[in-house]
């Protein structure tokens, strides 16, 4: 797939305001300081679509960008360790759990994980929740360019083990780097086959 347009649609923290069309839409999320924006834009060939800061936790709103004119990618709070408040940090979580829980819309989240660490237990908790509600989801790892091959090979092998203690069947993964343009064709190609498998299917979100 080649993303030719991708206009901003709209922010909030109300799932009832969110688009009312039924195109597909596909959400990212992770912690706070993962470089989803930075992903973002270089899927979109964007450099500004997304807010990138220095600061973790820009994103605090749901947002809505309009891909092809045929579906929506959804930027969606970072989790973790974002400099805000704990009333703020509340309210994220109860319009994000709100997203997921409302929006038949969605086909699948995505989410994000910064390849040089050791498994997060607030991202498998964060996987088990969206398992445990049955949204499908795949894991994004970011920032590939940090480390070399063998590493990389590494640490999945490490998370796919840990993973294998409480999952059946392990969820789809990408390997990424926002500078390097690496797994962005295998992303994009990815959704482009759900889109087309959806059409397809002619499916009814209603």
């Amino acid at each position: 797939m080649h993303i030719k347009t991708a206009t901003f649609v709209v922010s909030n923290q109300d799932v009832s305001k969110c688009p009312e069309n039924n195109l597909a839409e596909y959400a990212f999320i992770g912690r706070s300081n993962v470089g989803k924006s930075s992903l973002i834009n270089m899927l979109t060939n964007k450099k500004k679509l997304a807010k990138t800061s220095g600061r973790p936790g820009k994103t605090q709103l749901i947002n809505h960008f309009l891909i092809n004119e045929q579906w929506y990618l959804v930027d969606l709070p970072g989790y973790g360790y974002a400099r805000v408040s704990k009333s703020s940090k509340k309210t994220f979580q109860k319009f994000i759990t709100a997203y997921f829980r409302k929006r038949k819309q969605l086909v699948s989240a995505f989410v994000l994980v910064d390849i040089r660490h050791e498994p997060q237990q607030i991202d498998l908790n964060f996987m088990q929740w969206l398992g445990e509600h049955q949204i499908p989801f795949s894991i994004i790892f970011t920032k590939s360019d940090k480390l070399k091959p063998k590493a990389i090979e590494r640490n999945v092998a490490h998370y796919q083990s840990t993973l294998n203690k409480s999952w059946e069947e392990l969820p789809k993964h990408f390997i990424t780097s926002s500078s390097s343009y690496e797994g962005k064709e295998q992303l994009l190609n990815y959704i482009d086959s759900i889109n087309l498998s959806l059409k397809n299917t002619k499916p009814q979100f209603d």
